[in-house]
């Protein structure tokens, strides 16, 4: 395809996962068109069943084996959201997530250099650690734990993703922005690695109990995946944005107990709630953060974004999302 006709083509990877899929349909609505690279091992095929075929690639495969048979000249934009993610991937398959994360990352960048291809690089708020600095701006120091301790195996390969991705513009030139999500939620998440609103919604439409890890008392912001991807591609169009790392998310903290209480009222269900130790949930000891919240001024400074979905709207399109499955027989 000639260079002139880039402006409608961009690369997605991670493109049928989570949020990949809600920002694959977010740029085909503003009239791109996207070549999605996604090994399905944690996404899946249809959350993509939405978008016209006409609109979409899809290529099934690890990003450094699909990379090679792609010509970087032809995209506009890039998305690297292609990760191994989750509290229960990063515990049952480390080496899978150091390697996915760093290698894949890599290959990425050398391939967007090649071109110049603007890129966001998709990060995480599990990169500031156990750091009691809250809230989280993009500037503070990151307090990881041991190497001994598992826990911090995914935090500490993001970082290294963001290191490479600074060092690629530094360096080369190349127009990078990193994002670093915060508990982003919202239809098409899955709880089996580990993520604890689906998790919880689930459990509350089967009137099991929703399993609170730990005490319950550590606290998150939860922020919903279609007001993220309002923001996505807006990033690379903002200069002041380009070679700088930004926080995503919304500043709202709940407890974990609290999220399970208003599951369980916004459902109306009857689960009952119940606490276990990590180690009883991972099969081993694993440390948590007690606090989690961005300092969202500075994507504040650069755009208008201010998250208008409730989280009690979100807690209901899940379970309405879930309900659709069930009576399809998706789910069992």
């Amino acid at each position: 395809m000639a260079r002139s006709d880039r402006s409608r083509n961009i690369l997605v990877t991670g493109g049928a996962g989570f949020i990949g899929s809600h920002l694959v349909e977010k740029l085909v609505s503003q009239g791109a068109h996207i070549t999605v690279v996604d090994d399905l091992s944690t996404g899946r095929r249809s959350n993509l069943d939405a978008i016209d075929p006409s609109d979409i690639d899809f290529i099934e495969g690890e990003l450094s084996l699909v990379l090679p048979e792609l010509q970087a000249d032809r995209f506009s934009e890039i998305y690297h959201l292609a990760a191994a993610v989750g509290v229960r991937l990063v515990v049952d398959q480390p080496v899978r997530v150091i390697e996915t994360n760093v290698l894949e990352t890599l290959g990425l960048l050398r391939f967007a250099s090649s071109a110049n291809v603007p890129t966001v690089l998709a990060s995480t708020s599990e990169v500031y650690g156990k750091s009691l600095q809250v809230p989280f701006s993009e500037n503070d120091d990151l307090v990881l734990g041991p190497t001994t301790e598992p826990r911090w195996a995914y935090a500490c390969s993001k970082a290294i993703d963001e290191f490479l991705g600074l060092a690629w513009y530094r360096d080369q030139g190349l127009p990078v922005v990193i994002s670093r999500f915060f508990n982003t939620v919202g239809p098409r998440q899955i709880g089996v690695w580990g993520m604890v609103l689906p998790r919880f919604v689930e459990a509350a439409m089967a009137g099991e109990p929703l399993l609170v890890y730990g005490t319950g008392e550590q606290t998150r912001c939860f922020c919903d995946v279609r007001d993220v991807v309002e923001v996505l591609p807006r990033l690379l169009h903002q200069p002041d944005a380009i070679g700088n790392v930004l926080n995503v998310g919304r500043d709202i903290p709940i407890s974990i107990m609290q999220l399970a209480h208003m599951v369980i009222e916004v459902l109306g269900s009857t689960s009952p709630i119940e606490t276990i130790s990590y180690e009883a949930a991972y099969g081993r000891q694993i440390e948590d953060m007690i606090q989690r919240r961005p300092d969202v001024s500075k994507i504040q400074s650069l755009f208008d974004f201010k998250p208008l979905i409730p989280l009690e709207q979100t807690i209901r399109d899940l379970a309405s999302e879930r309900g659709s499955s069930s009576d399809n027989g998706a789910l069992s």
